[in-house]
């Protein structure tokens, strides 16, 4: 029977059943076997890893936190960090998503700084009002996605490969055609004083919410997104057929394809919704500033995928954790502004973050191999 509502383990639900207490194998369930057992079961949930290592990173810097008013504790440190936090979790969801499907893209840095500064034109060159602008910016990214997708499904290419075309045809745009039509400047403001439906745009994508005197600016409205997309996408995985696809065309596309899942489908709207999210980003960065630089964004994909799989989202597909991915965005966002704060020379954050993601894939990669282990 073929049927596309395929089930298959999702990474909390891998190993014994539930009940089973004999961890060691040796048909005695014991006291100490139970609790090896939930031990081995907590240890597969992809982001229990990414919360020990953001409770472990906020500690660190609570300790080391040298600013005059101890401000790591305050709502001003957490403002900071969160807004940070925000930016990288809103792209680091969905490209965890995508990496479960077993696909990568390369070009969500380029993407957000090319759709900013589409909102820059739109907005501060041409005049237009600020909520047709926001909707051509979306469905452009939604466009992008569909390329990207159909061509690496229909071509059998590599995704990396296609989008980091994608990401450099981008680039030139960003820089070669600003250029052009901006009269020699990368730097695009806003002209005129004339702006219909900037600020009721500016209220839900760039404003701030919750003023208080400990914090008169309030915080970013992205912080809210943030929050809502990786809500979305933990229902999205956990409760859905279409999650349910995510895990199977990832973990082995042909399997799947026999039982009856759209792999193609699948993987085109996994990209669609990260080139989305990247929309996303760019409409809530021109709408906090003003403004949009061509070189904005470049190099931001690699935080992206550090993200996810410091979240627990493994390379090889099929495996990972919406949640997780989002803890993994904390962690970045605390550290590049826990730096700061414990007065370390920031010099050394790509260092950090490399043996960040180094110590992530070694750990994701002895979890899943036990996980499949206790599956057989």
């Amino acid at each position: 029977m073929i049927s596309s509502d395929v089930t298959v383990a999702r990474p909390g639900e891998a190993g014994p059943p539930a009940g089973n207490g004999d961890a060691d194998g040796d048909g005695v369930d014991t006291g100490a076997d139970g609790l090896v057992g939930a031990l081995t079961r907590a240890l597969r949930r992809p982001a229990l890893g990414a919360l020990l290592g953001a409770v472990a990173v906020f500690v660190v810097f609570t300790v080391t936190d040298s600013t005059p008013q101890h401000l790591w504790l305050t709502q001003t440190g957490f403002q900071a960090w969160a807004q940070q936090a925000a930016f990288f979790g809103i792209m680091a969801v969905p490209v965890g998503l995508l990496m479960i499907g077993g696909e990568f893209d390369l070009s969500t840095g380029g993407m957000t700084g090319f759709c900013a500064i589409i909102m820059a034109l739109l907005v501060g060159n041409e005049h237009w009002n600020a909520w047709a602008a926001v909707a051509l910016t979306f469905a452009f990214g939604a466009l992008v996605g569909a390329v990207n997708g159909l061509v690496v499904t229909r071509s059998g290419l590599p995704s990396f490969i296609v989008t980091l075309a994608t990401y450099f045809v981008f680039r030139g745009l960003s820089v070669g055609g600003v250029l052009k039509v901006n009269h020699g400047s990368t730097n695009i403001g806003l002209t005129g004083t004339s702006h219909p439906g900037l600020n009721s745009a500016k209220d839900v994508f760039g404003g701030s919410f919750a003023h208080s005197n400990g914090l008169p600016g309030g915080y970013q409205t992205a912080i809210l997104w943030f929050v809502g997309v990786t809500a979305a996408a933990v229902w999205l995985l956990a409760r859905t057929r279409f999650g349910n696809w995510v895990f199977a065309v990832g973990g082995d596309a042909d399997a799947a394809r026999k039982v009856g899942v759209p792999v193609r489908r699948t993987k085109v709207l996994l990209f669609m919704t990260t080139s989305t999210a990247a929309a996303l980003v760019g409409v809530i960065s021109f709408l906090q500033t003003n403004t949009a630089v061509s070189e904005q964004g470049v190099g931001y994909e690699f935080y992206y995928i550090i993200a996810a799989v410091v979240g627990g989202c493994l390379l090889t597909g099929g495996h990972g954790s919406a949640l997780g991915a989002a803890l993994g965005a904390c962690i970045i966002g605390m550290a590049l502004q826990g730096v700061i704060y414990s007065g370390w020379d920031s010099s050394w954050d790509f260092t950090f973050l490399g043996a960040i993601l180094f110590l992530a894939v070694a750990v994701n990669t002895l979890t899943h191999r036990r996980a499949m282990r206790a599956r057989r």
